[in-house]
């Protein structure tokens, strides 16, 4: 349903965080050759030696306080423990600019020393034991320790005057998502929080401004930080669980659509604004981009195309926007065409005359429609759902839960719907209808006192009888034998693997957790895989702090723990001669690596010019993965436009070293696939 009128939504411009437009240098002709790559973020302004002075000795007077705060007993340890890191965003925020030269104007610079006055305030308060910062309204500024590299990251709030902490009401949130921003640092995000309340601020709501980790669109890391963000702010603030709000704009708006479609049962209602919602058709479209993909990057490109999980809006209230001649349009009219397929029509506000901005008529709109879809909020229960995944990463919608798949990256689709009777008639329908398709487990969970069944009869579910508990709760799971669907979960027989929700891979699935990049301390068996993956590791540990803006853990070989093999995935480089974890592991493996050759099946190849790459549950741990010679799998040129950003490789591929890395590849793919259901490897790897 598209709507005409001086009505759009939600910021301006290619904008960070404002309605202020600043220079974008994405998105040109330029970015799509491959062979000539600038750098993101760009390398910043040579500052001068009295502002470089200024702001290391700012910085170590800050970095003393903090070193107090660590060694001070405090009468709450607890509390000053779980504080710190709202400290210690400023110090990391400042230390990354002056390391990594990420100051791109003299404001920049200005603004640094902002950032870190308000981290000196907060320190001297936390040396006393006090923070006063925790019960500030207006523009605050949080921090949280992230389970992935135990890196503290950033957020901003946006905490109303009505805000009461100690009362009984609580309170709508709304997550907002900024738009790209390739000179977006840690300082800079920190700054803006401090300072600018943004065009989003409902009466009444709490604003959350996630960082993201810069600037990949809300993806991979970028979303576990906003779930890790909201979490914070859940146990600080007096949050309504059931009227929660994802919003975003440009780069945001893409965020909003994958967050909406991922997680469509979180949410109270989702309000995406331009962005992009698929790979493909945008690349085409927006960036003119003439696309050669491989088939595993056109099956690894289901993951974020949202046109893929359309179905899954069916419960959720979405208020799209689109300015009438912005060229980012495309996102929400494709969307709109896919939802129109599965009988849906999309609310779709089209800002007239409007480009890449948002008409304050159109904000307003936006905001009344909000406003009444919060009063309902979050339908814990809907009665029908329709359901699609392409991935047991995201498996889950209210109160069914896809448990197995017949195979990874074709859809899954359910269709189930509660049909309570009312009455006693034994004829009566009491039962819960489910079209499974290519599923091979689900779950069903609906929680004390939202049933809507009777518990003096059974339950009937594709002819099983399920009790209904008398605090009218459900719990049934169900798994496929042969053409029949029996009760409980699927039998595995001990030492068998199987894909699960978050151990289902690929490679990239495998920086959305706790890892540690595990360094070989030996040398590789030849000389070329001994350089190529000194090479990687070094690639893997740069990008990440650039693109992902974190630290990863590096420990040497022979340092890793039990502790570390139960916590966390581990990133393996170097071959089995170099690397001793590699070697304890490498015969329980299905790719096979001795000094002669890689063997994928019946597939050879010779080990003194090639290696894998892969993700498998980890021998020593199954409940983790471990992954060979890679970081996440897109490279430089993806950086450059936001939708490119999804993984290239799939679970395991062979690389010839001969080929060197570029900025599209680690080196020249000569063999690569998926494992299957049971992380075996599949029958047509032979042929690919």
């Amino acid at each position: 349903m598209r709507i005409y009128a001086a009505s759009c939504f939600i910021f301006a411009t290619l904008s960070v965080l404002t309605s202020t437009p600043v220079v974008c240098f994405a998105d040109g002709p330029a970015d799509n050759i491959p062979d000539n790559v600038r750098s993101v973020p760009p390398l910043g302004i040579q500052i001068s030696e009295t502002d470089r002075k200024d702001l290391e000795e700012g910085l170590k007077k800050l970095d003393t306080l903090i070193g107090q705060i660590r060694l001070t007993k405090h009468a709450d340890q607890n509390r000053v423990n779980a504080l710190l890191p709202d400290v210690e965003i400023f110090s990391r925020a400042i230390h990354q600019g002056l390391e990594y030269r990420e100051f791109f104007s003299p404001g920049d610079v200005k603004n640094a020393e902002s950032v870190l006055a308000e981290g000196q305030r907060r320190a001297e308060q936390l040396v006393k034991g006090e923070a006063d910062w925790v019960t500030q309204k207006g523009l605050v500024v949080r921090g949280f320790r992230s389970k992935i590299d135990q890196t503290v990251q950033p957020y901003g709030l946006v905490i109303p005057d009505s805000y009461d902490g100690t009362g009984k009401a609580d309170y709508r949130l709304d997550l907002w998502f900024h738009g790209r921003g390739e000179r977006t640092s840690e300082s800079a995000f920190i700054n803006q929080r401090m300072k600018q309340v943004g065009r989003v601020a409902p009466k009444d709501t709490i604003v959350l401004h996630s960082y993201g980790r810069y600037s990949n669109a809300f993806k991979f890391a970028g979303e576990v930080d906003v779930l890790e963000g909201l979490e914070h702010a859940k146990k600080n603030y007096r949050v309504d669980e059931d009227r929660i709000a994802v919003r975003g704009f440009s780069m945001g708006g893409a965020g909003c659509w994958q967050m909406a479609v991922h997680y469509p049962d979180m949410f109270f209602a989702a309000n995406p604004g331009a962005g992009f919602s698929e790979t493909p058709e945008f690349l085409k479209f927006f960036q003119k981009e003439t696309l050669n993909p491989t088939w595993y990057q056109k099956t690894l490109w289901h993951l974020y195309d949202c046109t893929d999980w359309a179905i899954n809006l069916n419960q959720l209230p979405t208020v799209a926007y689109s300015g009438e001649l912005d060229i980012q349009k495309q996102a929400a009219d494709i969307m709109e065409e896919t939802l129109a397929k599965e009988g849906i029509s999309l609310t779709h506000l089209i800002g007239p005359k409007t480009k890449h901005t948002i008409h304050p008529d159109s904000l307003r709109e936006i905001e009344t429609r909000l406003a009444s879809l919060a009063k309902k909020g979050r339908n814990r229960l809907p009665h029908e759902i329709r359901f699609v995944t392409w991935t047991l990463k995201y498996n889950r919608m209210h109160w069914l839960t896809v448990t197995g798949m017949k195979s990874h990256w074709e859809p899954a689709r359910v269709t189930a719907m509660l049909a309570p009777a009312f009455g006693f008639s034994e004829q009566a329908d009491h039962r819960i209808h489910v079209k499974p398709e290519n599923l091979t487990g689900f779950r069903i969970d609906i929680e004390p006192g939202l049933g809507p069944f009777s518990p003096v009869r059974p339950l009937h579910i594709l002819g099983h009888k399920i009790p209904v508990g008398t605090d009218r709760s459900v719990h049934a799971e169900f798994h496929l034998d042969g053409d029949k669907w029996k009760l409980g979960p699927a039998p595995i027989e001990e030492g068998s693997l199987v894909k699960r929700h978050d151990l289902q891979g690929p490679i990239d699935d495998a920086f959305m957790d706790s890892f540690i990049v595990v360094r070989p301390t030996g040398t590789a068996k030849h000389e070329a895989v001994q350089k190529w993956t000194t090479s990687e590791l070094q690639h893997t540990v740069e990008q990440w702090r650039k693109q992902f803006r974190g630290d990863a853990i590096v420990k040497d070989d022979s340092a890793i723990s039990e502790k570390d093999i139960a916590s966390s995935n581990l990133v393996l480089f170097g071959d089995p001669t170099s690397n001793s974890i590699l070697a304890k592991i490498i015969d329980k493996l299905p790719i096979g690596w001795t000094d002669d050759i890689v063997r994928v099946g019946k597939q050879r190849f010779d080990a003194a010019h090639h290696a894998p790459v892969m993700i498998f549950p980890n021998p020593l741990n199954t409940a983790q993965y471990v992954v060979l010679n890679s970081g996440f799998t897109y490279r430089e040129f993806a950086y450059l436009n936001n939708a490119r950003q999804v993984p290239k490789l799939p679970d395991w591929a062979v690389v010839d070293l001969r080929t060197p890395p570029d900025s599209l590849w680690p080196g020249k793919i000569v063999a690569a696939d998926f494992f299957d259901e049971s992380w075996d490897l599949k029958v047509q790897a032979e042929s690919r």
